[in-house]
């Protein structure tokens, strides 16, 4: 399948998404190659480090995390957690998603320890990254912001997250909103 492309018109690079005994690896690369470089394990091989790589080297990018993909639960009728809109492009979770993403928005908590960025990611999908400061982690902030979110989708539009899962922190926040994991994938880097 061709690499994705974002809604502004851009294309990464490459994608590489699987599920329970399924993949799909959106690049511009021959399927017969793709094939041949997994034939050992079709299963596992597509999400693997050694594919990964030889995939990076065929399209000259780097891939990003392997990230778990979840999907938020149905939008709250209210958000829950008082949150203000803020225009903040200098943070390193809003460049990050201004990468990767199409019509970020940005909201605060009042006091500015933790944030929620949304913005339209692969294939048009509403994605969303929350962070909270150090200081005021392990007080469930994490999971309200994260129950707070999909209120904030236009027209309450399916919410998606992405999330390393070395990064047990937010997991766990994501999960304990309700999110539920369908699958893992990889974003290669323009």
């Amino acid at each position: 399948m061709p690499a994705p492309s974002l809604l502004d018109g851009r294309r990464a690079p490459a994608l590489v998404v699987g599920g329970s005994a399924w993949h799909v690896v959106a690049a511009d690369v021959d399927p017969a190659w793709v094939a041949a470089q997994v034939a050992h394990d079709p299963v596992a091989a597509p999400l693997g480090a050694r594919f990964l790589a030889a995939l990076a080297d065929r399209v000259g990018a780097e891939p990003g995390v392997l990230d778990a993909v979840l999907v938020a639960p149905t939008a709250p009728v209210e958000r829950g957690l008082e949150l203000v809109e803020a225009d903040v492009r200098q943070h390193p979770r809003v460049q990050r998603a201004l990468r990767h993403r199409t019509d970020v928005r940005v909201w605060r908590t009042p006091d500015g320890v933790a944030l929620v960025t949304l913005g339209r990611g692969v294939c048009g999908r509403w994605e969303v990254s929350l962070e909270v400061d150090p200081a005021a982690q392990g007080r469930g902030l994490g999971t309200a912001l994260a129950l707070a979110a999909p209120a904030l989708v236009p027209g309450g539009a399916p919410l998606w997250a992405q999330v390393a899962p070395a990064n047990v922190a937010s997991l766990r926040s994501f999960l304990a909103a309700g999110y539920r994991p369908v699958g893992a994938e990889v974003l290669f880097d323009s």
